[in-house]
């Protein structure tokens, strides 16, 4: 495994093929190639400030990130930083976008922007604060969650949003595989979702802690949480999880909760953060784990899977990066 040292907290990782990023609080990018695990990674002063959001680009190898300078950046698969928007005083909190459709979005305060190949912007106004931002798999639809629920755009369409409605602040929406659920993390310790299909509502309470992060397994089959001090694990396949009780796996010490999970691209496992510093990796209901990493005393806050699944980026509050490499 490889370790490195940066002294400032990982914000967010993501995964662009080959390539992989850790965006940090001091606006650095750290590019790291998934085929030298042990190179050191190169490194990209994106922003004048912390790093608040970062995604893969439509560009392949590319990454986009959002900071609290207000800009938008891309950063190509060399290194370089391109800013793609500006607006100083402006904090740019989510970002998204999906290859296919050759769309970049990013939200600051009540707007989410649609960026297309060309740089035209569309703006979608919402009446409070937008919490997230997700694309749905096909690349046709925005989700944009905020107070009092989400709202849904066709991005090929000028037409008005359609609003799923559920009283709270909502964040973090994520789209299941097939495209047929929508599920928010709440402020509350709760998660909200709808399957579109019919609109019937979901509600998964029961949480110690705030769930900060979620991810659906390949397949969709599970929907797995933090928030507690075990990975919970919601039952999606067939008519969904209302009803059923959720499958569990793995805990740190001390009984430290879970702050991070990232979801295999290629296998039906996930790769669980807890705030201790630990990382594990394992399925779920299974009671079987694999350590990957001893308690550090400062929370994970970022992990991404390369496309093969084969190796793991881990960051760290305290600026700690680690690389899991699983071959041989």
């Amino acid at each position: 495994m490889a370790s490195w040292e940066f002294g400032d907290y990982a914000v967010a990782a993501a995964q662009n093929g080959r390539l992989m990023a850790l965006g940090f609080g001091d606006g650095t990018i750290r590019l790291f190639d998934s085929e030298t695990p042990d190179a050191a990674p190169v490194a990209v002063s994106a922003h004048k400030g912390a790093c608040l959001s970062l995604t893969a680009d439509i560009e392949k190898g590319a990454f986009l990130s959002g900071g609290d300078d207000g800009k938008l950046v891309k950063i190509a698969a060399a290194g370089a930083a391109e800013t793609l928007w500006e607006n100083k005083g402006k904090w740019i909190e989510h970002v998204t976008s999906h290859a296919g459709a050759g769309v970049r979005v990013f939200a600051v305060g009540k707007t989410a922007t649609v960026m297309n190949k060309k740089g035209e912007l569309r703006d979608l106004a919402h009446a409070s604060t937008v919490g997230g931002l997700a694309i749905n798999p096909k690349g046709k639809r925005l989700a944009v969650s905020h107070y009092n629920g989400v709202s849904l755009w066709w991005l090929a369409s000028t037409a008005a949003a359609s609003v799923l409605e559920w009283r709270g602040s909502h964040l973090q929406p994520v789209w299941s595989p097939d495209g047929d659920y929508l599920i928010t993390a709440m402020q509350e310790n709760a998660l909200h979702g709808w399957r579109l299909s019919d609109g019937e509502h979901m509600r998964m309470t029961g949480y110690p802690g705030k769930v900060r992060n979620i991810a659906f397994t390949r397949r969709g089959h599970f929907l797995a949480t933090t928030g507690s001090d075990s990975v919970i694990c919601w039952p999606f396949a067939g008519s969904g999880p209302m009803g059923k009780p959720p499958a569990e796996f793995g805990s740190a010490t001390e009984g430290a909760l879970v702050s991070t999970v990232a979801a295999n691209p290629k296998l039906d496992i996930v790769a669980a953060g807890f705030e201790d510093g630990s990382v594990l990796v394992g399925q779920p209901g299974s009671v079987n784990t694999i350590g990957i990493l001893d308690p550090t005393g400062s929370p994970v806050t970022a992990m991404a899977w390369n496309p093969d699944g084969d190796r793991l980026l881990i960051g760290n509050e305290a600026g700690a990066v680690h690389f899991a490499d699983f071959r041989g």
